[in-house]
């Protein structure tokens, strides 16, 4: 049998359909990565909310049943930042927080700052790999 549940086409839709204390938690990360990206574009990819900077995809956040997650895109941000994220629970892209224990709006700005520099550092190098050839 087919699930007649639709899939959200924008952040605002799958913020509508999650619980109240997620939608909150979620609504400030989004915030957040507008403040330190904004020339990053949103939308849905694998069914969560995420953003994408040069058509590269920049960070993922979602809301579960029993918590909320970011995923930084970069298993190496989450080494990078491994102090200030004590107390979350981390696994290799993933960080786990609850809208009790929220993760802080300036590490998250931390952390979409990274990626902001992977991705501009990976252009740099496409492009200088281009035209060396």
């Amino acid at each position: 049998m087919r699930s007649t549940k639709r899939s959200p086409k924008t952040i605002d839709e799958y913020l509508a359909s999650v619980n109240a204390n997620h939608r909150d938690a979620l609504q400030e990360i989004r915030e957040a990565i507008h403040a330190v990206a904004p020339n990053a574009e949103e939308c849905i990819s694998y069914g969560i909310p995420a953003f994408r900077l040069n058509g590269r995809a920049l960070v993922f956040f979602g809301a579960w049943a029993n918590h909320c997650a970011f995923y930084p895109g970069s298993s190496a941000s989450l080494k990078k930042f491994r102090s200030d994220l004590k107390g979350f629970q981390l696994s290799k892209g993933t960080i786990r927080f609850s809208p009790d224990n929220q993760l802080p709006v300036a590490l998250v700005k931390k952390l979409v700052k990274a990626g902001v520099a992977q991705i501009d550092d990976d252009r740099t190098r496409s492009k200088r790999n281009a035209a060396s050839s």
